[in-house]
């Protein structure tokens, strides 16, 4: 089978600065290109088992988070995302919580000024 090519950019912000480095993807012609196979030739994964890349969604496309076996074309920007410090989750109730509070409060002093 013949040979085909394709130029992408790998972005990895895993060290803290994003890094954006050119890369030419090698793949069969006769089949589609995929993340995983552009993880391994550039040598940043060696299977899909990898412990480096075993945290759910450490890697996408453009912002966009992707599977292993997703396809990737000509001119995609693949990037390699550096594990969350602070869960968005755990962080958006801890604010919902202290805004719940200062109204508790607010309301509160408000009662405690009509009865002075």
């Amino acid at each position: 089978m013949v040979s085909s090519a394709i130029e992408i950019l790998i972005c990895d912000t895993r060290a803290g600065e994003a890094v954006l480095r050119p890369f030419q993807l090698q793949f069969k012609g006769g089949e589609s290109p995929t993340i995983g196979q552009a993880l391994v030739q550039a040598g940043i994964a060696s299977g899909p088992a990898d412990p480096i890349l075993a945290r759910k969604g450490c890697f996408g496309v453009f912002g966009k988070r992707k599977d292993w076996d997703s396809p990737i074309y000509a001119g995609d920007r693949l990037e390699l995302y550096s594990p969350l410090i602070i869960d968005p989750k755990k962080s958006r109730r801890k604010k919902a919580n202290q805004n719940q509070d200062a109204k508790f409060q607010a309301a509160a002093a408000k009662r405690k000024a009509r009865r002075l």
